[in-house]
């Protein structure tokens, strides 16, 4: 096969039509196509010879490419069928590189259960499914030592909201109860083709060595959920219909010395914390 340019949008539409392929919107395909961004990225992956790497949405390879270089060993996922043969016949005989061809949503839990957990976890992700990922792998206590994604910069600043802000959430408090998050660049449309509509962030997550930090982590995530199940609503009326306090939020608030009528979006990571492990010793007595 020829040497892909991967910078260059023309040569990429070109090499596309020529196999009887195009770029599908569902998937959010877009190729980053600045080359200096590109290392930039994988620089603060920080991988070695001995590192093992999930990435997500591969496209054509550009990033794979640079990984296999540096003597990684890669996981890649990739939903388009067509992109999978030219992946295939890029990498396949490369004993570094494996591929899994289908959904991420669908794949990832088996290929963890067969092989484990890598070091590294590298994506720009779609934007359509790059929170349910993050959130679906933290939910399952998979963790990876750095993670390096490019998401929506809406995405992003959900990811590193302090506590407080607008972009508060509940996936903003899952984040960075796994991870220390820093954002890395700022990718305006110019960078990809074809040319998004929107702009994007490439986030730093850096395993946190202090997880879980309380009593019951699977309660955790549950009263995280019920935390922030409608924003406008106080803490005491969100967790009023949280089952497994029923007749208690206010014994269980009062332990945690919190105020009843103050919003989920309020409460910083420690004092969520601190307030499930209350609600834990409760249950338990």
């Amino acid at each position: 096969m020829e040497k892909i340019d991967y910078n260059s949008p023309a040569f990429l539409k070109n090499f596309l039509e020529s196999r009887g392929l195009s770029m599908q919107k569902k998937f959010g395909q877009n190729f980053l196509v600045n080359g200096d961004a590109r290392k930039k990225l994988i620089d603060a992956l920080d991988i070695s010879e001995n590192s093992t790497v999930w990435e997500v949405g591969p496209g054509l390879g550009c990033m794979t490419d640079e990984i296999l270089k540096r003597g990684a060993k890669i996981t890649a996922f990739e939903i388009d069928r067509g992109f999978s043969e030219i992946l295939q016949e890029l990498f396949g005989k490369n004993s570094s590189f494996s591929l899994v061809q289908g959904d991420v949503l669908k794949t990832w839990l088996s290929e963890k259960e067969a092989k484990g957990v890598p070091d590294r976890f590298f994506s720009n992700l779609p934007y359509n499914i790059a929170a349910t990922v993050i959130a679906d792998m933290i939910s399952h206590d998979v963790r990876f030592d750095k993670c390096v994604v490019t998401v929506q910069k809406e995405v992003a600043q959900r990811i590193t909201a302090p506590c407080g802000s607008e972009d508060y959430s509940s996936f903003s408090v899952l984040c960075q109860w796994a991870y220390n998050v820093t954002p890395l660049a700022d990718l305006g449309g110019g960078n990809f083709w074809p040319r998004p509509n929107v702009d994007s962030r490439s986030v730093l997550m850096v395993k946190r060595n202090d997880f879980p930090r309380c009593e019951d982590p699977a309660l955790f995530m549950k009263l995280l959920r019920a935390m922030f199940l409608q924003r406008r609503k106080t803490l005491k009326n969100n967790l009023s219909g949280f089952a497994p306090l029923a007749g208690r939020v206010d014994q269980v608030l009062s332990e945690a010395d919190i105020d009843p009528s103050v919003r989920a979006e309020r409460l910083s990571l420690e004092e969520m914390l601190h307030l499930c492990d209350c609600c834990s010793r409760i249950l338990k007595n």
